[in-house]
């Protein structure tokens, strides 16, 4: 197969990790026998200092024509702490989302056995916790009209019927493909546009009826993935609850540096991790590439090449095990591996397994 993948670092440590990931998918092509081109492009930050725009045309051009985007991060302290910033890298992500027609974000989460006790509740609680949050991602208060002065501000929560069902489907075959059972998540005894979702939601769930469906109230289902994270399996929500959720899940694992995710729709997919920038540790060689990693798993398994994912979280279970880990998972007395280091014995492991 020919891959044509556009290379997106961004800001912090994205550029640390992003070669790392670039490592393991050239290590992954040429042990199956792909074809595989990178074009790299500015984004975030980076690319405002460059050209002014956080997502210049030439970038989207580039993202457009690939097969698939590999990202890494965007976002900056001197934009974070500027109020009256009108450009800022953060819109950057919004802009590739919403030119690409990226409506759902998936984001895998799961459990480690050698890292559960690294997580923030009891091991009993999360051990063998694996389910995946899937968010709408290009509609809801983000996109939607917003207006504000020194008295007055509102954000609206606009839906569509396509819009929801559209990531609905997403949703149920996601579903069918693993344990068929779906929480949908939504507000619907205060928010109309919940209500809207519900109603989509219990007229769809009779097309998918090995599906079991239910329906949580978001407070609801933010309380049970403390409680009894394994409850779920497929959880879909709009763009607001769905980006909290998501990084409430993502503390499961115990690392959010673990833990990668995908945003697809009608053009080219996105796969990036799931943490930020981390400006602090930005040059030091301490960031975790595991989530980067595993991002480059799940564009192979977009594209259907199961078995290119799997060697990946192979090696990535290995180095676990092995205790091949960036400092904030290592174990007390560990040796000390970076960035480079962990992206390097993974590499090898793919090329001698």
């Amino acid at each position: 197969m020919k891959l044509n993948i556009a290379v997106l670092a961004g800001d912090g440590i994205g550029p640390e990790i992003s070669v790392q990931g670039v490592a393991v998918m050239k290590a992954v092509c040429k042990k199956f026998n792909h074809s595989v081109t990178f074009k790299e492009a500015v984004c975030g930050a980076d690319a405002i200092e460059k050209v002014g725009d956080p997502f210049p045309q030439e970038t989207f051009e580039i993202c457009r024509e690939a097969d698939a985007v590999l990202f890494s991060a965007v976002g900056d302290p001197k934009f974070d702490n500027d109020p009256t910033a009108k450009v800022r890298p953060e819109q950057g992500l919004l802009a590739m989302r919403k030119k690409l027609g990226l409506f759902a974000n998936i984001r895998p989460v799961q459990t480690f056995k050698c890292l559960v006790h690294n997580s923030p509740l009891k091991s009993d609680i999360v051990d063998g916790a694996d389910f995946i949050c899937i968010r709408e991602l290009t509609g809801g208060m983000y996109f939607g009209e917003k207006y504000q002065d020194d008295n007055k501000a509102f954000d609206t929560n606009l839906y569509t019927r396509h819009e929801v069902e559209r990531i609905l489907k997403v949703a149920f075959e996601y579903a069918l493909k693993r344990r068929k059972h779906l929480t949908v998540v939504d507000k619907a005894n205060v928010l109309a546009s919940s209500r809207l979702w519900r109603k989509i939601a219990q007229e769809m769930a009779p097309l998918y009826p090995e599906v079991n469906t239910d329906y949580m109230y978001v407070d609801n289902a933010a309380m049970k993935m403390i409680q009894d994270p394994r409850f779920f399996d497929v959880i879909v929500t709009e763009n607001t609850f769905g980006d909290i959720l998501t990084d409430e899940g993502s503390c499961i694992s115990g690392s959010m540096g673990l833990l990668p995710s995908a945003s697809t729709g009608t053009g080219t997919p996105v796969f990036e991790p799931i943490h930020g920038s981390w400006p602090q540790a930005k040059g030091k060689n301490i960031a975790n590439p595991i989530a980067q990693i595993l991002s480059v798993a799940m564009l192979f398994e977009y594209f259907n090449l199961m078995d290119e994912g799997e060697i990946i979280r192979n090696a990535v279970n290995a180095s676990l095990d092995a205790n091949i880990r960036t400092p904030e998972i290592q174990v007390n007395g560990g040796a000390t591996y970076g960035t480079r280091e962990v992206g390097e014995w993974i590499v090898k492991y793919i090329k001698t397994h």
